[in-house]
């Protein structure tokens, strides 16, 4: 991938590819409804997000179909890069690789922007390796958005409501290289539950 910032073109390759659900809906299908909302409690706090089931309805229902799960219970932001995103999704706090399943097509392509206090999905260079992994941007983040210089960009499918307080704390943590992972929070910063918002 090409990006005109060296810098977040490498943090940007280095997103871990990870693998989607699709899901039913026990209730009511989220096609069926515009907005979806879901509550993260982190360590450091409660992150609420709103999540654009019709401009991105196969994403949303795939994130969906993974908190219906609890897959998201017990994971960390495994990556925090201040004023950039924090990551998350799928990994322990041991930096062990939950399996998630299958992959998803990118819905980048849907008027839907990676500025401040947007969730996207997170992916390598192939443009449709998104699955459970996901991260919230801290500032805008333009360079993300569709076309990108890959002719996809990140697919962006909702935004934070509240918390963003939480996330400058998690922004603000210090960071180490585990393994082949860099900018790892030296003290895991978990995802103690992901709720749907009635």
């Amino acid at each position: 991938m090409k990006i005109q910032t060296p810098t977040l073109a490498a943090l940007v390759l280095t997103f871990v590819s990870l693998t989607g659900i699709n899901q039913a809906q026990e209730t009511k299908p989220v096609s069926e409804t515009k907005s979806v909302k879901v509550t993260l409690e982190t360590s450091k706090g409660s992150i609420e997000l709103e999540l654009d089931s019709e401009k991105a309805p196969k994403t949303v229902e795939n994130f969906v179909g993974y908190v219906k799960k609890g897959f998201f219970d017990g994971l960390i932001f495994h990556r925090v890069i201040p004023n950039f995103m924090i990551q998350g999704g799928g990994f322990t706090a041991d930096m062990q690789q939950k399996d998630p399943g299958a992959k998803i097509q990118n819905e980048a392509k849907n008027g839907l922007k990676n500025v401040k206090g947007s969730i996207a999905m997170a992916r390598t260079s192939d443009p449709h390796s998104a699955s459970s992994q996901f991260f919230l941007n801290l500032k805008d983040n333009t360079f993300l958005d569709y076309p990108g210089s890959d002719g996809w960009g990140y697919c962006v499918f909702g935004k934070v409501t509240k918390g963003q307080e939480v996330m400058d704390a998690i922004a603000a943590v210090s960071t180490s290289q585990k393994g082949p992972h860099g900018d790892v929070p030296l003290e895991p910063i978990t995802i103690k539950s992901a709720k749907i918002s009635e």
